[in-house]
C-alpha cells in the first residue's frame, strides 16, 4: 500500500470531522475547510492507488 493512500485516507477522515462539526457548531467555514481537506484525501488517496496499479 502506498503512502499516498495511508495519507489520503487520514485527510478524509479529518475532512469529514471537521464538516460535521461544523454543521454541529453551525460554522459555514469549517464545513467548506471539511469538505476542502475531504476532497484533498480523495484525490492523494487516488494517486495512491494508481500508484500501487503501476507498481503490480
Amino acid at each position: 500500500m502506498d503512502k499516498d493512500r495511508i495519507a489520503g485516507s487520514a485527510k478524509e477522515i479529518k475532512g469529514n470531522i471537521k464538516q460535521g462539526l461544523g454543521k454541529l457548531v453551525g460554522d459555514a467555514k469549517l464545513v467548506s475547510d471539511g469538505k476542502a481537506d475531504k476532497a484533498a484525501g480523495m484525490l492523494q488517496n487516488a494517486v495512491g492507488g494508481a500508484k500501487d496499479i503501476l507498481k503490480e
